[in-house]
């Protein structure tokens, strides 16, 4: 079996991205690992991780859209915008505008689900978004959140992102270990671009209806085309849970023959006339595409230019 290629985790709540790699460095006995799109700490589901080679591929695997789920907490805010933060911010009102728009004591949820949904469409399509204070952005070099741990006062910039839909999918729930007082919970899924802070958008959408929020049960269910009911437990990690690069990223694969290969394994283009299916439309995108063997095992990632295919990088066994 080649010792590249991609793994699908399920990462439990509590441990890190980076821990989660643990159990692929004991299995395929290599040091060489990698993983696409860091989950908060408390944060679950799904990650690709790569070994070998195949870690030169996670920047591909990171630009795809992503999908989760997440409870929204209204009423009050931490400083990780997590449920069990620190508060920031207790609202002590409702925040269900009266008929002149004053604020109604909060003796009873006063949000309901239609109140949600009504601000929802503000956060479809392209929006600017303000990562959390504790979070991976650099800094001058240093990560937002060491800086934020030691005292600094931090201003980060908005950030541009896509959200594709956001629709609310439960309510009323509870999460234990709560440090402030919800007067409405709500549980949404988001399908969303790369670098979207599901977290800063629970803050958003309390702000949006006029309170303060949070966010607790982030999972992520997706990554492309790729779903967490595929992934595997890093405790339940074998070594038949390695998968082909091209099971994983859709890139068309063409065959070549020994000839080719070995062209293509010193860096050199192969004229190629056969039409490729399945190229990206995107305009301006590279056309990216997988070369294999004549037995279709995969053996690089390369570019299709009409009548060439050109090598990006080698991918197979030496």
């Amino acid at each position: 079996m080649s010792s590249s290629g991609f793994v699908l985790l399920d990462k439990i709540a509590g441990e890190t991205s980076f821990k989660a790699l643990f159990p692929l460095k004991r299995v395929f006995c290599t040091k060489r690992v990698g993983h696409a799109g860091t989950l908060d700490l408390r944060a679950s589901g799904l990650i690709i991780a790569a070994t070998g080679r195949a870690t030169r591929l996670l920047p591909y695997i990171e630009a795809k859209d992503k999908c989760y789920t997440f409870r929204l907490h209204l009423g009050y805010e931490t400083d990780t915008l997590e449920w069990d933060g620190k508060v920031v911010e207790q609202d002590k009102m409702g925040c269900h505008p009266g008929a002149e728009g004053d604020r109604i004591q909060c003796g009873v949820p006063s949000v309901t689900r239609a109140d949600l949904e009504a601000v929802l469409p503000q956060f479809i399509g392209d929006i600017d978004q303000v990562p959390p204070n504790y979070s991976a952005v650099k800094i001058d070099g240093h990560r937002a959140s060491d800086l934020a741990n030691r005292g600094r006062e931090i201003e980060l910039k908005p950030r541009r992102i896509h959200i594709e839909s956001l629709k609310v999918v439960g309510e009323g729930l509870v999460t234990e270990g709560c440090t402030g007082k919800s007067f409405a919970t709500f549980d949404l899924e988001c399908n969303c671009s790369k670098g979207t802070y599901i977290r800063s958008l629970g803050r958003d959408l309390a702000r949006a209806l006029g309170t303060c929020g949070c966010v607790s049960m982030i999972r992520r269910h997706r990554i492309g085309d790729v779903t967490v009911d595929r992934a595997v437990r890093g405790d339940a990690l074998t070594p038949e849970h390695l998968l082909p690069v091209d099971q994983v990223l859709d890139f068309p694969v063409v065959r070549l023959n020994d000839d080719q290969v070995k062209a293509i394994r010193l860096g050199n283009w192969v004229p190629w006339r056969t039409p490729v299916e399945n190229l990206s439309t995107t305009p301006g995108a590279e056309k990216f595409v997988f070369t294999a063997d004549k037995d279709g095992a995969v053996i690089g990632l390369g570019v299709y230019d009409p009548g060439r295919i050109c090598p990006k990088f080698f991918l197979g066994d030496d």
